[in-house]
């Protein structure tokens, strides 16, 4: 099976700019430049063909009374050498044809039988043409008939060649600086274009890194206002960036301000409540001593008493967590998370005895700075969550270690897992995985929103792992450093 070809990186603006503008000019440049050439090279080979033709009527008037002597065409040139280049070939009536031309010294230098006969192949047509001689290079020849012979002139092409490849060089040359400078003109000016553009994705980036689900959030970030001119095109997407970031400012400070009237309510309803529950609760105990009660009245009074004391436990969970997002309730000491998670265990075991406790401690006491009674609360939370929502059988391994500068202390059940779509929402108030576990008791869903309240307050976090057979919760907070004393009991730090 042939693994998946990767994902080719997807161009970015600016290369695909670059490219484009590069290409079309730089075809347009290869165009102009052949055309060019083709015409100077036509032009040139004109120049050739009408020199050629001059030749013609000029060599009539001296080589034919040379020919009626039987003067070779090497004789003839060696008295009379035109200039470098020229050729001459004679086919007489009688006698071998011959043929020279002369070098750029004008020295003459003889054809032989193959040049000769290389020359005879290329003239047929009327007209000049182009023919290569072997080791002497390309000529431009044409034919005529003097008397009976047959005479064939021509200039060597050697000009116009070293001509035309100097022309392409040349063009060629300034074809690549011209393309070069245009890529690294281009290349600046469009990455000078496209650089607000970048300062504004770098705004948006930045913004995208605060943290906005939570907290008094405060988005100071704008796009500069050379940067947002709404007359050009980059100016209006940093004009609509800086407006959309102005809307989502004041909806944070709106929620914000939401939020703490909320976490206020809370607070004030909860506190408020504490006194009726407790009346309710009092009166309720003090009408069961009532021995001439009759068992309905008794039932209803303990039904009562029973919705009043689970009342009275969420009122004080709610103020538990309207203190704990101010910052109040924690009182720091020394903590020793070995023996809590001893007297945990032991509490846990008396609680659901249809369940298999372990309990895992390193050889040293593992020891943090925090409040006693709400790490035993975290703690007594995550065994609980364990007991509640496993079936009967189910093993539960409690362990604490430490981990370099944390203590972790971790929950472990072997039972049916939490349903990925509900353990995101796992930690939310009011949030429980009835849809995955079992439950047997009741409860308010505020247990693990104030077990993770705990741990964000003591500066840990409490994260979850579960697929069936295999849930874990883990609790870490930083541990204290092994040589610093235990902190004095007495000598506490109200937060």
């Amino acid at each position: 099976m042939t693994s998946p070809r990767p994902a080719r990186r997807p161009w970015t603006l600016q290369r695909r700019l670059i490219v484009t503008v590069v290409s079309i000019v730089s075809l347009i440049m290869v165009v102009v430049a052949v055309a060019t050439s083709a015409l100077l090279g036509q032009a040139l080979e004109a120049r050739l063909n009408s020199q050629v033709d001059s030749l013609v009527q000029r060599t009539q008037s001296w080589v034919r009374p040379m020919l009626q002597s039987g003067m070779t065409a090497a004789e003839i040139l060696e008295q009379q050498p035109p200039y470098p280049g020229f050729l001459l070939a004679i086919e007489a009536v009688a006698g071998e044809p011959t043929g020279a031309v002369t070098d750029a010294d004008r020295g003459v230098i003889a054809l032989t039988d193959a040049q000769i006969a290389e020359l005879a192949d290329g003239l047929g047509a009327p007209s000049a043409r182009s023919v290569a001689l072997d080791g002497l290079g390309s000529f431009r020849v044409t034919g005529f008939q003097v008397g009976e012979a047959v005479i064939v002139v021509g200039v060597s092409r050697a000009d116009v060649n070293a001509t035309i490849a100097q022309m392409f060089t040349t063009i060629g040359l300034l074809t690549a600086g011209g393309l070069l400078l245009l890529a690294a003109a281009t290349a600046w000016t469009i990455r000078a274009g496209l650089a607000p553009l970048r300062d504004i994705a770098a705004t948006a980036d930045r913004v995208s890194r605060q943290p906005l689900a939570e907290g008094d959030v405060t988005i100071a970030a704008r796009v500069p206002e050379a940067q947002s001119d709404p007359r050009t095109e980059v100016g209006q997407v940093g004009a609509a960036l800086n407006t959309l970031l102005d809307h989502v400012s004041t909806s944070l400070d709106a929620r914000q301000r939401n939020e703490e009237r909320m976490r206020a309510f809370v607070a004030d309803a909860s506190h408020e409540l504490r006194t009726p529950l407790a009346s309710i609760r009092g009166y309720s105990e003090l009408s069961l001593r009532d021995r001439e009660l009759s068992e309905t009245t008794q039932a209803s009074l303990e039904r009562i008493q029973a919705q009043s004391l689970r009342m009275t436990a969420l009122v004080e969970d709610l103020l538990l967590l309207a203190r704990l997002d101010e910052g109040q309730e924690l009182v720091y000491g020394a903590v020793d998370l070995s023996r809590l998670a001893i007297d945990a265990i032991g509490d846990a075991q008396v609680a659901g005895g249809d369940h298999t406790w372990l309990l895992e401690l390193d050889d040293e006491p593992v020891v943090v700075a925090g409040d006693t009674g709400r790490l035993h609360q975290v703690v007594a939370n995550l065994l609980a969550n364990a007991r509640v929502h496993t079936p009967p059988g189910t093993t539960v391994t409690l362990s604490v270690r430490r981990d370099d500068d944390e203590a972790v202390v971790r929950v472990h059940d072997d039972g049916p897992g939490i349903a990925p779509s509900v353990t995101d929402e796992l930690f939310e108030r009011f949030s429980r995985a009835d849809r995955s576990r079992a439950r047997q008791t009741g409860g308010t869903g505020l247990g693990l929103s104030i077990a993770r309240a705990i741990a964000d307050a003591h500066e840990g976090r409490l994260v979850v792992r579960s697929e069936p057979g295999d849930t874990t919760f883990e609790l870490r907070v930083p541990a204290a450093r092994p040589a610093d004393p235990p902190a004095d009991e007495s000598d506490l730090n109200t937060r």
